[in-house]
């Protein structure tokens, strides 16, 4: 469970784990040929990461959200790669552009919009930086490119292969998920492999099923749980590729196999593969999450999502940040924002403890 892997902070393959492409690049012809094509061609590529110079931890303390009215709404910036792999591509729509009429175009752009709406409106964040950066982003990267990652500094958006995976703008989760790994890169950063690579991971996932939580106006009961819902052709056997609510069940297909992901540390899973599995014990944090949110009800964001933010940016947490130490470092906001006693840290105290991070007795 140690970090072995010298890998940058925020490092990041994409949505699609590799372990899934390396499933669908090794299907027979007969079942996805050219699923298994574009796989194998996805795998290959290695996008350029612009990474700006690691910024010191901002200078935050834990307080109540800004008023929204006080941010500054998006600049949104959309660009056509045109299936090149070449990057931004040609930028076809800034913030006062008309559409265009290309539908990925038209979802990219959205996406950056409810992306920013949420972090606006939950906690007071302006933009990726906090700073009011523009929002960038790449669609038609690649010919079926299977996947979306952020660079450094844009969302890039594959086509994907039309059997296996839709286009990946039309998802939501899969945009605010990469756009997350941003906000954690400017608030420090987690080393992405073993345990902080899966907490880098959950929080993507975390703020993704949040932000189209607050889109759709849902409750804790009325939400999906899901990452990536929509990405899926009707070829594949599963809703998803994560669920929160209940990880390892997102799909079970006879080529992709079952998802992979535990909810509890008894069955983590240690592996050199997938940066020491980020994607995969991910469902363990993940888990955590939607237990103490579920347990609080109402809307996740407004509380559970505010202790996990505030945490991210409190300046408490190492690169190297373990599963034991975020559960302390949440349970601490917790009490600091809502006090000892309280729901809130009773709440978070026990899915932690739920998911076997912490003992009941000590944590």
């Amino acid at each position: 469970m140690t970090d072995d892997h010298e890998i940058p902070p925020a490092a990041s393959p994409g949505i699609v784990p590799p372990y899934l492409l390396a499933r669908i690049a090794a299907a027979p012809e007969e079942t996805w040929r050219a699923a298994a094509q574009a796989a194998r061609v996805t795998l290959l590529v290695r996008p350029d990461h612009h990474r700006a110079p690691p910024a010191a931890r901002r200078m935050r303390r834990v307080t109540a959200p800004v008023a929204s009215a006080r941010v500054p709404a998006p600049r949104r910036e959309v660009a056509d790669a045109q299936h090149r792999e070449v990057l931004p591509g040609v930028i076809v729509r800034r913030e006062d552009d008309p559409p265009t009429g290309d539908p990925a175009v038209a979802d990219a752009f959205d996406g950056l919009g409810a992306t920013s709406t949420f972090f606006r409106e939950a906690f007071g964040r302006s933009g990726i930086d906090a700073e009011g950066g523009a929002l960038r982003a790449t669609v038609h990267y690649g010919r079926a490119y299977d996947n979306a990652f952020w660079n450094g500094e844009r969302m890039v958006f594959g086509d994907g292969d039309g059997e296996v995976f839709r286009g990946f703008t039309g998802s939501l989760t899969v945009i605010a998920h990469e756009l997350a790994h941003g906000v954690t890169e400017d608030e420090g950063g987690l080393r992405y492999s073993g345990q902080s690579g899966a907490l880098n991971e959950s929080l993507s996932d975390v703020f993704g099923v949040l932000a189209e939580q607050h889109a759709r106006g849902q409750t804790t009961e009325q939400a999906t749980w899901l990452v990536g819902a929509e990405i899926f052709t009707d070829q594949v056997q599963g809703r998803a590729l994560r669920s929160l609510a209940h990880p390892g069940t997102a799909y079970d297909d006879d080529v992709l196999g079952r998802d992979p992901q535990p909810a509890h540390m008894r069955d983590y899973v240690v592996t050199p593969d997938d940066n020491g599995g980020v994607h995969i014990n991910s469902g363990i944090p993940n888990k955590a999450f939607h237990l103490a949110a579920t347990a609080l009800a109402g809307y996740a964001w407004e509380r559970a999502g505010r202790i996990w933010y505030d945490t991210l940016v409190s300046r408490v947490l190492p690169d190297t940040c373990d599963f034991p130490t975020f559960a302390r470092a949440t349970t601490a906001t917790a009490a600091a924002v809502y006090g000892s006693p309280s729901n809130e840290l009773d709440a978070v105290r026990s899915a932690w403890t739920g998911v076997g991070v912490i003992d009941e007795h000590t944590g």
